[in-house]
């Protein structure tokens, strides 16, 4: 079960309760018995490695307690902008470089006209 730690699953299977799973083979619980006067836990078991960008939207507001119903129960609409994530590639060969990065060989376009460098006198 990907990077779960042995408590976290250890938890899971002695007090856990399943309320769903995502697209990603991700696995949502809650307490069966949850404490009275407490909010009710709720935790994620990641079915590879524990990457935060592959909880659903619909999923992170029920984590959160945002939401009541987990999105197994009662669906959300997507968002007509939503897209599918991406995991964060800082220190990757992905990684997003801004023109004159030094990795780029450091040259940069040059200034226009409205740009004026400031010399010392």
């Amino acid at each position: 079960m990907g990077n779960n730690s042995f408590f976290t699953l250890f938890k899971t299977w002695l007090s856990g309760e399943l309320v769903g799973e995502d697209a990603y083979g991700n696995r949502y619980y809650r307490e069966k018995r949850p404490t009275k006067g407490r909010r009710e836990r709720r935790w994620v078991v990641f079915s590879k490695e524990a990457e935060p960008t592959r909880v659903p939207p619909g999923w992170v507001g029920w984590l959160h307690g945002r939401i009541q119903d987990a999105p197994s129960e009662e669906l959300l609409p997507s968002p007509h902008f939503e897209t599918e994530p991406m995991p964060n590639a800082t220190g990757t060969a992905e990684a997003y470089l801004p023109p004159g990065a030094v990795q780029r060989g450091g040259a940069r376009a040059p200034a226009t006209g409205d740009y004026e460098a400031w010399r010392p006198e």
